[in-house]
């Protein structure tokens, strides 16, 4: 079988890019048609997948970080023989195409995330390739390695420049996660022209000094000069590897190659025929020749690689078959069979013991039982798992020992990095195996928020623990006490915002996070012990709210003639001010709404039934007003300033967070 011509691969991304982004009149050339010959190397040199089963557990994971290069990442899933026609690639950029502007997963097949953030890429590739080690650690066996791809990602000026891909970079090295390889596209060029004024980093003695192996740099336009550095990067037994490819933006452009023109705009037609004649490219825009093609095909190559997996998959099975449903099952994203009964019990029993604990208190009493349970949740802290109680007697601190191999722990320190945590726990989730969640302060919430997003956006498993949710925290002052922060996370869609008032709402808020597959979940904690709030039943907690005392339990025998709307640490001020205003013969109800994202799905008739028409309603919340106006509420208690430094108690009485006010406001809207 001849030698396929390199060079006539790595133009046809580059005609497919150019045409592309032509056609659209917006987009990205310079990446794609930089990259060309170092995805030629990876994509048909090393890279093991299966066009035809995208989802396949054993192939690599190929992270795009650079994600405005997102053609490079089309061209190759419709030129290796992907469900992507060229149609789709005719239809960059336009409504419903599966080639949107940045690559998304779930909606490209082939595509593992989805990237554009920058930065975000590389640190999702650091959670894929974690997985990947804790999975091939937990579940193979002598003989029987179920377990072994690699993850690769593409990475440019811009990913290294933003933060995250420090704390990513770190991690990955103290992990030594020997089978994450980077491939950096050092151009020299960003958005702004040339970097050097504003980038000057060493990336080689950055990377080195985190423990990684580092290759090059090497002319990235060079297929097989970044092949041998791939082979060389497969030989690393405990450190990941950084290959620096140099390259020239917009290769093949006589104009704009080489200049910041090439990275975010349309070439042109007559820089488009220029470009075709550099390249002796004489095909018309969209069309590829069938030697391109058979040269790229990797439909029978993935597909015999996926059917050599599977027999070893069904050996594997007949010595540890139950290993081997486990491993199934947690790839598959499904939970074990007892779960519900679990998730059940749990809930009664902290209704049973109705502790006055906490709420980050009862969270740890929840894990206790689901870690236990559940050997797919890998939890996690930002340095501060003394403070957010994410660790349980399942879950040891994961360590690496001098030849890389975990020690079987489950709880990472992932240090004062929240950014890299929630982007790192996108990552695990994406891989599958695992449901991580991380914890930190709800302030520091404001440093994970754009990876909540893409994991909202993605519509991913990833649970976030959020402690000291409140000017609750008390002494550490308004740096740290969360007013806005509730509210700012209710507003990313399909993130489920959970602040559970007691043990039960805590140990519901878990069941829900972790049953919920398509969406992400935070839980908002209190530092300061919370009581147990009597409750007639537990079944409508999951709805987000429920109606937690009628008039009747504070003597009074007729309907509301208000509704007090209240959260977490405030519902037992609701319970008070109910009492209180019971003494004026004024009926009240008491709603507790433990997640406003959870309600607001429910039907009509449930959500009118907790907050029946006509009645006044009264919401109070330790964090700003704005939010709580969508409920047709007459009046909020809540704070719309910073905190300040000292003794809860004394906060909320300053603030006026109190029963006392919450009754008087409750009077004055009556009265109205």
């Amino acid at each position: 079988m001849p030698t396929p011509d390199t060079s006539l691969m790595a133009n046809a991304i580059r005609a497919l890019t150019m045409d592309a982004v032509q056609q659209a009149n917006s987009g990205h050339p310079g990446a794609p048609m930089g990259m060309a010959d170092m995805a030629v190397a990876l994509w048909s040199q090393h890279l093991k997948h299966n066009p035809g089963d995208p989802h396949w557990p054993d192939r690599d994971r190929f992270v795009l970080s650079n994600g405005h290069g997102s053609m490079l990442l089309y061209a190759l899933l419709h030129l290796t023989g992907y469900d992507l026609a060229m149609s789709e690639l005719r239809n960059f950029r336009q409504l419903h195409s599966k080639t949107p502007g940045h690559p998304e997963v779930d909606v490209t097949p082939g595509v593992e995330t989805t990237t554009g953030p920058l930065g975000q890429g590389i640190t999702n590739a650091v959670g894929m390739a974690l997985a990947e080690k804790l999975l091939a650690a937990e579940f193979n066996r002598p003989g029987h390695n179920i377990v072994d791809h690699r993850t690769y990602c593409f990475l440019g000026d811009g990913c290294l420049m933003e933060g995250i891909s420090h704390e990513a970079v770190a991690l990955a090295g103290a992990w030594k996660l020997n089978k994450l390889v980077a491939l950096y596209d050092d151009n020299g060029i960003s958005i702004d022209g040339k970097i050097q004024p504003w980038f000057v980093d060493s990336v080689a003695q950055r990377f080195k000094a985190c423990g990684w192996n580092v290759l090059g740099p090497l002319d990235g336009h060079e297929a097989a000069a970044v092949s041998d550095a791939l082979n060389q990067a497969k030989a690393s037994a405990t450190q990941p590897t950084l290959i620096i490819c140099r390259t020239t933006i917009g290769k093949g452009s006589p104009n704009r190659g080489g200049t910041a023109k090439a990275h975010g705009e349309a070439l042109g037609a007559d820089e488009i025929k220029l470009t075709r004649e550099a390249l002796s490219w004489p095909y018309e825009p969209f069309v590829i020749p069938d030697a391109v093609y058979n040269a790229w095909d990797a439909k029978a190559a993935g597909a015999q690689a996926q059917a050599q997996w599977q027999g070893q998959l069904a050996t594997y099975k007949a010595a540890y078959p139950d290993l081997a449903q486990a491993f199934t099952r947690r790839m598959a994203g499904d939970l074990p069979d007892n779960f519900a009964q679990t998730a059940v019990d749990a809930v009664l029993a902290a209704h049973t013991k109705a502790e006055t604990v906490a709420s980050r208190k009862a969270s740890q009493q929840a894990l206790e039982v689901f870690t236990l349970a559940l050997p797919e949740l890998l939890g996690g802290s930002a340095d501060l798992t003394g403070s957010n109680l994410t660790n349980t007697s399942s879950t040891p601190a994961l360590r690496f020992d001098a030849t890389g191999m975990p020690n079987g722990g489950r709880h990472i320190n992932y240090g004062v990095r929240e950014f890299g945590m929630a982007a790192i726990m996108n990552g695990v989730t994406l891989h599958g195996g695992y449901i991580p969640y991380g914890g930190t302060f709800l302030t520091f919430s404001d440093y994970s928020r754009n990876a909540i997003r893409m994991a909202a956006l993605m519509k991913k498993r990833v649970i976030h623990v959020f402690t000291h949710d409140s000017i609750g925290l008390g002494e550490d002052g308004p740096t740290h006490q969360s007013v806005e922060h509730a509210a700012a996370l209710r507003l990313i869609p399909n993130l489920d915002v959970w602040r559970p008032a007691d043990t039960a709402e805590t140990a519901v808020a878990w069941t829900m996070a972790i049953g919920n597959r398509s969406r992400p979940s935070a839980l908002l904690l209190s530092r300061q012990n919370l009581p147990y709030l009597p409750k007639a039943g537990l079944d409508e907690i999951s709805k987000g709210a429920y109606v937690l005392a009628e008039p009747a339990e504070v003597g009074i025998k007729r309907k509301a003639q208000a509704v007090i709307i209240a959260t977490g640490s405030e519902v037992q001020l609701a319970l008070h001010a109910q009492a209180a205003l019971a003494k004026l013969k004024i009926a009240v109800r008491v709603v507790s709404m433990p997640s406003t994202t959870t309600f607001d799905r429910q039907t009509v008739a449930y959500k009118s039934s907790v907050l029946p028409a006509g009645v006044p309603r009264v919401a109070i919340e330790a964090g700003v007003t704005d939010g709580w106006w969508k409920y047709g509420c007459a009046a909020v208690v809540g704070i719309d300033t910073y905190g300040e430094s000292a003794p809860a108690p004394a906060l909320f009485k300053h603030f006026k967070l109190t029963a006392e006010n919450l009754a008087d406001t409750v009077r004055k809207v009556l009265r109205r």
